[in-house]
């Protein structure tokens, strides 16, 4: 029998957080437990939840548009991490980010640049 797409979420949440998952379920849920409930069936379940690509290409997937984006800084933080836990290296993700400033342009990559050294500096 096929898993929930909710239980398939929270594990592939898992997979990418790695210790973090049950802080960032509780944090949105204890907002929003319909927003929670749907990130997690939606995002995790359905798109990240699909085998096509590897958990790793999807993080280069998504940090790409996340970068052209602009996106805020809470979402890179996440990824950049959830990109780690994954097996891209802080040189992958600058590869990435300095690939994206051709596209998006300096000022979205620079923004990439400073919260990955952020997320560098937690570590």
């Amino acid at each position: 029998m096929e898993k929930d797409r909710y239980q398939l979420g929270i594990e592939t949440l898992g997979k990418l957080t790695g210790d973090e998952s049950d802080k960032v379920v509780k944090n949105i849920e204890s907002f929003s437990p319909e927003f929670g409930k749907m990130m997690i069936e939606f995002g995790f379940g359905e798109v990240y939840g699909r085998t096509h690509f590897s958990l790793k290409e999807q993080e280069i997937i998504t940090l790409t548009s996340l970068i052209t984006q602009g996106a805020g800084e809470r979402q890179l933080m996440f990824h950049f991490k959830a990109a780690m836990n994954v097996g891209l290296s802080k040189e992958d993700i600058v590869e990435i980010i300095m690939h994206c400033a051709a596209y998006a342009g300096f000022p979205k990559a620079s923004v990439a640049i400073e919260v990955l050294q952020q997320v560098m500096e937690q570590e």
